[in-house]
This record gives structure tokens, C-alpha cells and sequence, in this order.
């Protein structure tokens, strides 16, 4: 097992235009799946970028700490940004959000590039890789789909057996039976200790791979939960279908909310503490079905985001002035 440890404090990044991001906290230890959400701009790449020192915080740190396998004592900490010619090299795999390769270049010859300036010397492990994700290195980049250089960039990410993988994106492009397989890769690097950070507009993706979910809203963690936990939540959700016309007025009740009816169908939300007086009350009266909806990952992401982007829409409209001047004529 590695005995790697990512950890982010405090961690702040301000740009000119107000973005950024605010008092980042969070460890992901060995064995662990970090995942990261949020929408565009919510400040998701940029703590990634401050993670690979690739911009300098203003403030707070990203540690890597790495503990010598033959001295248990001996634990070296290297930081994102001052450190980052070493952890770049050796103990990061990375995927870009947005890949960009020399287009000149085929992915055999990129390959082999990224393999000297990393002084790796097992050129099978590249090739297990290549063989993994199937697809032709030959090709020239520049006539690669956005599904190959994504294969390409998951290689390059992996082929240095690295301890600490961050990955932005990582799907992007693929379809959905390499979708499969790198959810495999993930489970698999998982097992042999690697800690990943992973940002993925892919809820299910998240739920089948990550441990703990971050979400992120306007450069600050608003939620920091383990996917068991959304799993288990205190609240259930039922849909009911009555086999006769019901009243809103006869099932409603301080125990249980009704979030929605139509067609003799309705929608309960009930606190686990009241789903014993809610099954009673159901018993005694003619259903056709009952079903429980289980909370999943983009039903809880929502809780936080509902109604969001179109304010901030608006927020936006709002500073514009509505005092465009006529075109000139010519």
C-alpha cells in the first residue's frame, strides 16, 4: 500500500476579476477517492491548477506527504508549488480539462518523449497502457477524435505509476463501454493505495468511483460528505399512486411533506423518525404502487444549486447599461 497524503489548507486563490477560491480544506488519504462538483467557474480547475503548481495560491498550502518505505518515521512533505518540478515528474498523474498536445506530433512520439523526461525505463508498463484504452498511437494528434486524445491523456497520467492522480474531466469524449474501464482503472489504482482527486460533471461516474464528494459553490466548500452518507440520508422520498381520487386536505399531515400530485400520483418526503406513521397511514387506504426514490448524488447536488445559474444569470443582466448606441453609417 502507498503512504502518500494529499493534503489542502486553507488554500485561497484571488484573481482580478473576483474569482477564485476561498478557504479550500480537505486530506485524501491512501486507498481514497476524492470527488470534486460544481458547475463552471465555481472554482473546481482552479484548485486543481493550485494542486499541480501550475498558479501560487495567495494563501494556505497543498502538501503532499510521502512517508520513506524503509524509514516509518521519515516522512517527506513536498509543496504544490514549491516543490512542483518534482511532484509534476514523479508523484502526479494528471488530466487536464482541456487537453492540448502538439498537434505536429504522433501519440507514439509524445509517448515517448513524456517517457524520457520522466527517466522512466519500463516501456511495457506504456504499453499495457496503450493496449488498455485501445486505441493506435501512430496517429498524427492532429487528425486524433477528442475520444483518442483522451485515451492518450489517461496514459500519459498512469504509465509512471504514479501515487497521487488528479483528474479534471477525466471522461470527456469517451464512450460509454471506456467509460466502464476507466471506472475499473479507478477502482483499481484505488486498491493499490493511490490517493485520486477527481472533478467530473458525471454524477453517476462520482458515485460509482468516489469515497467523499466536495461540493463547491462560488469558490467555497458548501459540502463535504462521505457517498455512503447521501445513500443513508434522514429523509425519504415515496411516490404513491391511489386507486381512488384523494384530497390533498385528507393526506396531509405535520409528519410527512407532499412535494408534488398529479394524476392520483404524489410525491411524499418523509424524516426517517416519521416512516413508520407514514407506512400506517398508507396501509389503510387503496394504493395501486408505492416506490421509494433513493437519494442519489445529483438530487443532493441540486439541494445547492436550485435556481443558482439562472440568478446569477440575471445578477449579470442586471449590471449591464441598456445604452447601446446606433451602428454608424458608412
Amino acid at each position: 500500500m502507498k503512504n502518500n497524503i494529499n493534503k489542502i489548507e486553507n488554500l485561497e486563490k484571488k484573481f482580478k476579476s473576483g474569482y477564485g477560491i476561498e478557504n479550500i480544506n480537505f486530506i485524501v488519504k491512501p486507498g481514497r477517492v476524492f470527488g470534486y462538483l460544481g458547475p463552471n467557474g465555481a472554482g473546481k480547475s482552479t484548485t486543481i491548477r493550485s494542486l499541480m503548481g501550475f498558479i501560487k495560491p495567495n494563501s494556505g498550502s497543498s502538501i503532499i506527504k510521502k512517508r520513506n518505505e524503509n524509514e516509518i518515521e521519515n516522512i517527506i512533505s513536498y509543496d504544490s508549488w514549491n516543490d512542483k518540478d518534482h511532484t509534476q515528474k514523479i508523484i502526479i498523474g494528471y488530466v487536464p480539462g482541456e487537453i492540448a498536445f502538439p498537434q505536429h506530433m504522433t501519440g507514439l512520439n509524445l509517448l515517448k518523449m513524456v517517457f524520457k523526461l520522466r527517466n522512466m525505463t519500463n516501456w511495457e508498463i506504456v504499453k499495457q497502457n496503450i493496449l488498455y484504452w485501445e486505441f493506435d498511437p501512430n496517429l498524427k494528434i492532429k487528425k486524433m477524435s477528442k475520444g483518442i486524445k483522451q485515451k492518450l491523456a489517461l496514459v500519459i497520467a498512469w504509465m509512471h505509476n504514479p501515487d497521487i492522480i488528479i483528474l479534471d474531466e477525466p471522461t470527456t469524449g469517451l464512450d460509454p463501454l471506456m467509460q466502464e474501464k476507466f471506472i475499473a482503472l479507478v477502482k483499481k489504482s484505488k486498491n493499490e493505495g493511490k490517493v485520486i482527486i477527481m472533478s467530473s460533471h458525471i454524477f453517476s461516474e462520482i458515485e460509482k468511483t468516489c469515497d467523499t464528494v466536495a461540493i463547491i459553490k462560488k469558490g467555497k466548500i458548501v459540502s463535504l460528505i462521505d457517498i455512503e452518507d447521501i445513500k443513508y440520508n434522514n429523509e425519504k422520498t415515496y411516490e404513491v399512486k391511489f386507486i381512488k381520487d384523494m384530497k390533498v386536505e385528507t393526506i396531509e399531515s405535520n409528519l410527512w411533506k407532499i412535494d408534488s400530485f398529479k394524476d392520483n400520483i404524489f410525491i411524499f418526503n418523509v424524516k426517517n423518525k416519521n416512516v413508520n406513521n407514514f407506512l400506517e397511514f398508507i396501509s389503510k387506504q387503496k394504493v395501486e404502487f408505492l416506490k421509494e426514490h433513493p437519494l442519489d448524488l445529483e438530487k443532493y447536488f441540486m439541494t445547492y444549486y436550485e435556481n443558482e445559474v439562472s440568478t446569477l444569470v440575471k445578477e449579470n443582466i442586471d449590471k449591464f447599461e441598456h445604452n447601446i448606441k446606433p451602428a454608424s453609417k458608412h
